[in-house]
Order: structure tokens, then sequence, then C-alpha cells
């Protein structure tokens, strides 16, 4: 009590105004910072020193300025989580696109859906109970991520119609300087902008391509592609509506990815014929991580409607009920991952599963399992459910051709045997650019390119950060993706190591934050053991691989592991260079002037130690 009162005495009455106690999110510095430059006494101990001390308190955090590129799930993560952990925060995310969601507000092409369980496709902390099928069409995931953004109020951050020309790492003062062009409006215009922490959240699956066919562009009818579904002019809000006039026509389908097969079992009952052109055999998993829906639908295997009921809707509102059946979804997907290992007795089971389920599906017209079921594993390239596809190649009206296409007319295509094929409208479902290779320059240290680092392999340290790259980190980078379990998580997870390093940053004024090179190769090295035993090396059509046949777009490891290993940066790995503050590089100069921020102005709560959410309680008996 005597130095409660003699506390009192000595207050100011010009003492600033209180601020908030440190927040449980603000780490204190762990020390763990091996690589600074040591002081420049260090060599002699009982020298004169001429350090001072910062007068700012330990927890009177630094201003942060971040900006984001993309406002797709791993943006939208951003802006909640950096907004969520990062006091004294200056916040942008640059969308180029003209609305928030990505690929899903990109991608409007007919029979768009998820191709993983949708209950495992959302933020794990934003469960929605009113997905309509197993599957989620598009427009609802557009919806939820709309509806995400309104909720946590991010519009104040996002800036649509703005886009990255290119990203200089300026080391003189440790920020990346950044070229933005705005369109939209009678005059687009470029500004520049800077950042201390940059993060790329823009994806391995948002530049779409044309295929590569001769005479492509001479086609004289509706020539499209699934990333630029742009038919049916102004006024279309559906895909439906989109394909009104094609009921009489004759179309083609360029492809069997994910978004070929969905095309293809959108379009087959609205079209007259349909041709799917193929270079590559697939497996379909009609009944692939379906089982805790097939337990509540009582459907059969081997149904393709995977749609919920109202009664089964109205069940999901039950927070237990949801909470139990969501469960269930995780550990199914993520329960999978032996089938990813060659020659597996979970890789053996699937393979025979499917191939059987598929032979009995395709079996109305002889010859055509032969032309789509794979000798390679399952999982060599991506894997997708596919519902209503193999039926749709057994209709009629459908011709699946694995003859390759040599040229296009203005009238059709002419295939590699000189068979002439007559269209109507070319759909071309043939993907993305999967090379990493962002269209925006991003120049590292010393002017160094990133297309140029990542030439012939692109590759990121734990999929999230690159050396000779500082304050730069990625989602969905490269060897990002997983082939079960959920990706989401993986996101969230990318996010909230880039926030740690970002905190990190802040709390230890550095100037910058750099992986290794050391790092980066142990990483290489770790995931060219992995992948030869994984059945992704195999001879299939993937663009989980680069042009030399290495791994790029998986993760080594499975979900679960992945989780575990975001979790917990190695702050070892990286090399830190520190604020030229007061002309000091003492590694301590961030303990500022030996006190909080509540201590130097005698207000606030100065015992929040003691608070429900600091107190960690150990369990009893």
């Amino acid at each position: 009590m005597f130095l409660r009162r003699l506390s009192k005495l000595l207050a100011r009455d010009d003492a600033p105004a209180a601020t908030s106690p440190p927040s449980k999110e603000q780490p204190h510095a762990n020390g763990n910072s091996p690589n600074v430059a040591p002081s420049k006494n260090a060599a002699e101990p009982n020298a004169a020193s001429s350090f001072k001390a910062g007068s700012f308190q330990i927890d009177d955090y630094r201003p942060m300025k971040v900006v984001c590129i993309g406002a797709g799930y791993s943006g939208i993560i951003a802006g909640i989580r950096f907004a969520q952990k990062v006091s004294n925060l200056d916040l942008t995310i640059y969308e180029k696109a003209g609305g928030v969601g990505g690929t899903w507000w990109a991608n409007r092409y007919p029979g768009l859906s998820c191709d993983i369980p949708s209950h495992s496709y959302q933020l794990t902390f934003e469960p929605n109970t009113q997905w309509s099928g197993f599957y989620a069409p598009g427009s609802e995931i557009l919806a939820y991520l709309q509806r995400v953004v309104e909720k946590y109020k991010l519009m104040k951050y996002i800036r649509l119609k703005h886009e990255l020309l290119h990203a200089r790492w300026d080391e003189p003062t440790g920020k990346w300087h950044l070229r933005i062009r705005r369109s939209g409006g009678d005059v687009d215009e470029e500004f520049d902008d800077i950042a201390d922490v940059l993060f790329i959240g823009t994806g391995s699956l948002s530049r779409w391509k044309w295929p590569d066919i001769e005479g492509l562009k001479e086609f004289g009818g509706p020539l499209v592609h699934s990333a630029n579904w742009d038919v049916g002019g102004e006024g279309v809000d559906s895909w439906e509506d989109s394909v009104k006039d094609w009921a009489g026509k004759k179309v083609g389908v360029i492809g069997n990815g994910s978004s070929g097969i969905q095309i293809v079992a959108a379009l087959q009952p609205r079209v007259a014929e349909l041709t799917n052109f193929v270079r590559s055999k697939t497996w379909i998993s009609a009944s692939f991580s379906v089982t805790k829906l097939l337990e509540i639908t009582g459907r059969k295997p081997e149904s393709t409607d995977y749609s919920f009921t109202p009664e089964q809707l109205e069940k999901f509102k039950d927070p237990e009920y949801y909470r139990e059946f969501r469960r269930a979804v995780e550990d199914d997907v993520n329960s999978v991952a032996d089938v990813q290992i060659r020659g597996s007795e979970m890789q053996k089971a699937a393979a025979a599963a499917f191939k059987k389920e598929m032979e009995k599906k395709l079996a109305d017209k002889p010859g055509l399992a032969d032309k789509i079921i794979p000798q390679f594993s399952v999982c060599c390239r991506r894997l997708t459910p596919g519902p209503g596809y193999l039926e749709a190649l057994v209709s009629e009206n459908t011709t699946l051709e694995t003859t390759p296409i040599t040229r296009v007319t203005p009238t059709g295509v002419v295939l590699a045997d000189g068979t002439s094929r007559p269209l109507d409208v070319i759909v071309c479902a043939t993907g993305f650019n999967t090379t990493y290779l962002f269209p925006f320059p991003i120049l590292g240290r010393g002017g160094q390119p990133l297309v140029e680092r990542w030439a012939t392999r692109a590759e990121a340290y734990t999929s999230v950060a690159v050396d000779g790259f500082p304050n730069l980190f990625f989602s969905l980078g490269p060897n990002s993706g997983v082939n079960s379990g959920s990706l989401l998580v993986i996101l969230e997870r990318q996010v909230e190591y880039a926030v740690k390093a970002t905190l990190k940053l802040q709390a230890e004024r550095l100037k910058s934050i750099e992986v290794k090179k050391e790092a980066m190769d142990d990483w290489r090295e770790y995931m060219d053991e992995y992948f030869p035993k994984m059945v992704w090396t195999e001879d299939c059509n993937s663009w989980y691989k680069s042009a030399d046949g290495k791994v790029v777009g998986l993760w080594p490891g499975t979900c679960l592991q992945a989780v575990r290993v975001l979790a917990n940066p190695r702050w070892e790995d990286y090399s830190y260079e520190l604020l030229d503050a007061n002309g000091t590089q003492n590694r301590f100069f961030w303990l500022g002037d030996g006190m909080t921020r509540n201590e130097k102005t005698k207000t606030g709560d100065r015992a929040w130690y003691l608070n429900d959410e600091e107190v960690n309680i150990p369990p009893g008996e």
C-alpha cells in the first residue's frame, strides 16, 4: 500500500493517455535471434559504450505497414488475422478484379462446384451449416466469402481494381516499394506504395491460358475459356441463361481436368451434340470421402445425388450435431493419406474400387472404359469426384475423343488422323499457368528477379518464404497444396505464419527477416527425398509438376503434418537485420526504457497477467 500511495504522489498531471494492456497476441521477443549483427562493442567488453537505449516502452509497438496482394481466400484470411493480431497496423489489400473471392469471383463456368467436401472447404472459425450439397456450387462459395468480408468489415482494407505492377525490395530503408495500377472509370492511373511486409495471396490457379492449338482464334463460333466465362452478354446472371441458345448446337469441350469434367456433366443435357477432347486418362472418384454423407442421407454409394434435403439442413442448425458432422468429414478427408504412397495397400484398394465403379458406369459404351481409365496410380493427377461426368460420357449425344487436335478451322477442328469435326461452340477447359512465374516482377536483394530464381523450379521454404527476398511471405506459394485434407486450414496457417513474422519484426524492432539459404537448401533436399516415394512423380500430366518433373504444387507430407510445421516457425532458420535506431546496432534496443506502457503512463491495467485469458490453470487430478 505504501508503494501504491508513493506511486500516486509521484504521478504527474501531464501523464500520457492510458493505453490498452499488452495483447496476448503480441509476442515478447524470445531472444532467439542469433543471426543479427553483433554489437559494435562486443569485442571490447570494457570499452566505453556509445549505446543509447530507446525512449519507448517494450509494448509501445512501432507502426507496421502490410500490403497483401489478392482478395481471395488467402487475402480475406489475411485481412482478418493481421487486423486482429497486429496493433499499430496500416493494412491494404490490393485486388485486380472487380470483386472479392479470387478464383470464385473469376470462375463462373457451367457446373462450377467445389470438388472436395464443402464442409472441409470453409474457414475453421466461420462454419456454414447451410451448404446445399456435399459439393457446393461456386455461387454459394462466392456468397460465403462475401458474407465473411462483410461480417469482419474488411472492405475498409480492400482496394478493388488495383493491380500490382512490380515490387522491389529497397535495402537502405528495409521496405518493399510497389507500383500499383488503379483501373475503372474513365482513366487508369498508376501510383507508388511502400510496405514493411509484403504478403502474396494470389494463389497458383489465377492466370488462365488458352491451349496452344493452331488456328484457335480463327474459329467462327463462340470460343470461351472456363476461367473467363463471358458468354451471354449483359444481364445474364447465371451460366444456365448463358447457354440457352446452345440447345441445338454441336459443342466441343477441350480438357478433362476438374473444370472440364464439371462442364461436360453440366452441358450434356443442354446441347445437341457434345464432344470431349482429352489428352490424358483420369480417375473419377465418385464415392471418395463421402462416408458421412451416405450415413446421414441413407443413399447408396453409387448415387450421384449429393444434395441435402430441407430436413437435413434443419438438423445442421443444431450446433452440437453440426460440430460432430463437420469433425467426421474432416476426419474422413484426413484418413486417406496412404493413398498417395506408391504401392500402398490403400492405393491398390482405391485403384481397384475406382476401376470397378468406372467400368460399371461406362459399360453401356463398349471400349469407352479403355479410353479413360488410367494405368498410372490414383492421385497422380488431381483427383475429382466428377458427379455426372461418366453418366454424360455414355449418353447418346456425347463422344469422348482421344485423338489429338492438330488445328482449329472456322467451322470446327481437324484431328491428327485427318478427321474433321464440325463444331458450333468451343469451350476450352485447359487450366491455368501453374509455373508460379508471376506476371508482375518481384525484385529481391540486389535487384534479383523472383522469376529468374524460379525459372527452372519454383520453391519456397516451408511454402512461405524465399532467401534473398526479405519480409516477403506467400500463401498458396510453391508446395502449398495437399492431396488429402483441408486446403483451407493450410491457408490459415500460412497467413498466421506471416502474422507471427510481422509481430517479431514489430516487437523486436527489426528491419528485416529473411530465411537462410542453407535452410532453403535443406528444405529442397527434404522434398527431393520425399517425393519419389509418392505417386505424383509417375508418368501422368499434372499441374502438380514443373517441366522437369519436380513436384512444385504439393506439400511434402500430409495436411496434418503441414499444420504442425507451419504452427511453430523455426526462427533459427532466419537471419535478421536490426533497425539502425539511435545509431546503434545493439540487439536489445527493442527493450526500450525498461518499462511497459501502462507503468510509464501510471494508468491502465498493471496486473493484466492475472486476467482469465492470461492465467494458464493446469488440470487437477
